[in-house]
């Protein structure tokens, strides 16, 4: 097995005082007989229990989901459950809150492992939002409607939704973006810049009218005439997997595989979605390539665990290729372990919750309010 060892997150360095070791008799186990634990456990808690595995999950992992997808899928999932006690997250931070607040108000949400959080979250801060909404009223920005991609804290969601905004995934981006525009002038995009820029642009709004608005600059470092001009403005923020595909990689490809059909995530840079034959959600991509004809060769621009599960079990007669040959791999998604998920089910089983993620009382309302905003836009 791959040795990974990531960086700490903001939201792990925060709740490091809170995160649980994992106890030793789970360390050293065979993948054997942690499946056949894992499985025990299961059929004991029976439908009490709900495991939901975003793609990004490694397959030791995943196989155990009851439901597996995007960001947007698994969000639509948490209210298909209303009998489970417990909603084993496997996944990230951001998305077990957004499970909580979505939850039945009986419901814990577990996530397996307290340092699963996400570097693209991090790099918007409450009250750099705060500053920012602020700093565009004294601006006298008229009509700015806010929209967080759902890798935020329930935090931000909150914020943007007491702000009339919405939360989106890449799957809803688009439809999120018309929403918005039907009710104001501009968009305040955060905290994926790439994801906004690739978005606005495929609808037809011009590079010239999106701004880039950085938290650590007064005023965002923003040119006042070109933020009256512009209908988007984009936060400063990226994903670190995502960021690392270039325009090489596709040349590259392309020269080792001619034919070969190049399909990307929009959290990719604008110039490797403009180079690139096709781009689209995680589930996009998925139904992409599976109805593709036998024998296709695609190289695809995302995270590795799914590209290679396309590879060898979704869609086993095409040829699919990471667009990065080294794989760009979510390592804080990789901190979910088989052994997290073991010793948290065997937990349940004798009544122990470890790890419930709670979204605070002050801050579940307007998430919520923005949560079924996202869900109600088609």
């Amino acid at each position: 097995m791959t040795s990974i060892i990531p960086l700490l997150t903001e939201y792990e360095k925060e709740h490091i005082g809170e995160r649980q070791p994992l106890p030793e008799r789970y360390l050293g186990l065979t993948d054997e007989e942690m499946d056949v634990r894992i499985a025990a456990a299961r059929r004991t808690l029976g439908s009490r229990l709900v495991i939901l595995g975003h793609h990004y999950q490694r397959d030791e992992v995943i196989k155990f989901a009851d439901y597996t997808g995007d960001s947007f899928r698994l969000a639509r999932h948490v209210a298909a459950r209303p009998d489970a006690d417990y909603i084993v997250f496997c996944g990230v931070h951001f998305m077990a809150e957004s499970a909580d607040v979505l939850a039945a108000e009986h419901q814990q949400v577990i996530l397996p492992d307290l340092a699963a959080g996400c570097s693209m979250a991090d790099m918007v801060a409450p009250d750099q939002l705060e500053r920012c909404w602020e700093e565009l009223t004294e601006m006298e920005v008229p009509g700015v409607v806010p929209i967080t991609y759902i890798n935020s804290a329930a935090a931000i969601k909150a914020f943007v939704g007491e702000r009339g905004g919405t939360v989106c995934t890449s799957s809803n981006a688009a439809a999120a973006l018309r929403w918005a525009f039907s009710r104001g002038e501009k968009v305040l995009f955060v905290p994926d810049q790439h994801l906004g820029r690739n978005t606005a642009y495929r609808m037809g709004i011009a590079l010239d009218e999106m701004v880039v608005w950085d938290p650590d600059e007064i005023f965002g470092g923003v040119d006042p005439d070109r933020l009256a001009r512009a209908r988007m403005i984009l936060w400063k923020g990226h994903c670190s997997v995502h960021a690392r595909f270039s325009v090489a990689q596709i040349v590259a490809v392309r020269r080792q595989h001619p034919g070969v059909r190049v399909i990307v995530h929009p959290e990719v840079p604008w110039e490797v979605a403009q180079a690139a034959d096709d781009m689209g959600s995680t589930e996009y991509i998925i139904k992409t390539v599976t109805n593709s004809p036998a024998g296709s060769v695609w190289a695809v621009g995302t995270e590795v665990h799914l590209v290679n599960r396309l590879a060898q079990s979704l869609a086993p007669e095409r040829t699919v290729l990471s667009l990065d040959r080294f794989g760009c791999l979510c390592s804080t998604m990789f901190r979910v372990s088989p052994n997290h998920l073991l010793w948290v089910l065997e937990e349940l089983v004798e009544g122990r919750v470890h790890n419930e993620i709670v979204v605070p009382a002050d801050q579940k309302h307007w998430t919520r309010v923005a949560l079924d905003r996202m869900l109600s836009i088609q």
